[in-house]
């Protein structure tokens, strides 16, 4: 049988990233042997974001502390390949981080077309392959005002579809709202 892959979805601290970690707390206490681990997509851009990744890690450290975490903030199919094993859940915070460092990289200049399109497809083909579970957070930003920019416009775009194709992967969709979870799609 398939594994059931998640979808958290949410706001700025609507609680997506404490809803995540709480399944991979649940998976852990399942069964003996089993393992977990945390795909961190942030990157440190500005020393405000370094404490709000400190921030996280310690806060995670302290409610899951056998969660073992990997930093991988542009080559995500690759990792979670990496990191497949037997009786092992992978959690990916956050996809949003992850498409932005690859098409609005700060200070520099994001993958092209193409390129996009073959990570963005290597992250799909790798949650068809896995035979284990995946627990996916992001934001949903296409909720809010439409961003100035041609370029935040498209990554908004971007995100938008790979939400939709990410959800039509998972069996289970779950909405935060102000730390309330909505279950959007349950079909385990």
């Amino acid at each position: 049988m398939k594994p059931a892959h998640e979808l958290i979805l949410g706001g700025a601290r609507s609680g997506k990233s404490r809803l995540a970690e709480t399944r991979a707390a649940d998976w852990l206490a399942a069964a003996p042997g089993r393992s977990a681990v945390l795909v961190a997509t942030a990157m440190a851009g500005d020393d405000e974001m370094a404490a709000r990744i400190q921030r996280h890690q310690q806060d995670r450290a302290a409610r899951v502390p056998t969660l073992a975490t990997v930093e991988a903030p542009m080559a995500l199919a690759a990792a979670l390949r990496a990191h497949a094993a037997p009786d092992r859940l992978l959690l990916v915070d956050c996809l949003t981080l992850w498409i932005t460092q690859c098409l609005m990289p700060p200070g520099g200049t994001g993958l092209d077309h193409d390129t996009w399109r073959r990570e963005e497809q290597a992250l799909l083909d790798v949650l068809d392959d896995l035979l284990l579970p995946v627990v996916l957070v992001s934001n949903e930003i296409g909720l809010g005002v439409l961003p100035m920019s041609r370029e935040a416009r498209a990554c908004v775009d971007a995100l938008g579809r790979l939400h939709q194709q990410v959800a039509a992967r998972c069996a289970r969709v779950t909405l935060m709202v102000a730390g309330c979870p909505l279950v959007v799609k349950d079909m385990r």
